[in-house]
């Protein structure tokens, strides 16, 4: 491998090789850590690579944000503001979702007495008999 391919994607890419390695770090605390609060934060980490690989995508180098500057309206001119309302709106959906997961793992530890998922999986099936 030579030099261009590295730089290509640690400088030119950076964002999105970030967004990928954070995305991947999460999707494997999710799969592989029974504690259910790890869990949750791999989860929250793949939610962050999202909103950061998206908002990499919503910025252009050389443009403006859109709002008209000296009644020019050429949309040229501008960053596309979709990629950054959608960003603001996982945001708020994850914060939601995130404190709800919460909530039921504060549920579960003050009814099983643990967040380990193999211990509350096998203590459900001991009372179901």
């Amino acid at each position: 491998m030579d030099g261009a391919f590295f730089k290509t994607l640690f400088v030119d890419h950076m964002h999105e090789t970030a967004s990928i390695v954070l995305f991947s770090i999460g999707f494997t605390t999710l799969l592989l850590n029974k504690n259910l609060i790890k869990k949750i934060i791999g989860f929250s980490m793949m939610d962050n690579a999202i909103y950061l690989f998206l908002a990499s995508y919503g910025y252009i180098e050389g443009r403006f944000s859109p709002i008209y500057r000296d009644g020019n309206t050429d949309s040229g001119l501008y960053v596309n503001p979709l990629p950054a309302g959608l960003v603001l709106t996982g945001i708020v959906v994850s914060v939601s979702v995130t404190a709800i997961l919460l909530a039921l793992t504060v549920r579960l530890y003050r009814r099983y007495h643990t967040l380990n998922i193999d211990e509350i999986s096998e203590i459900v099936r001991r009372e179901g008999k």
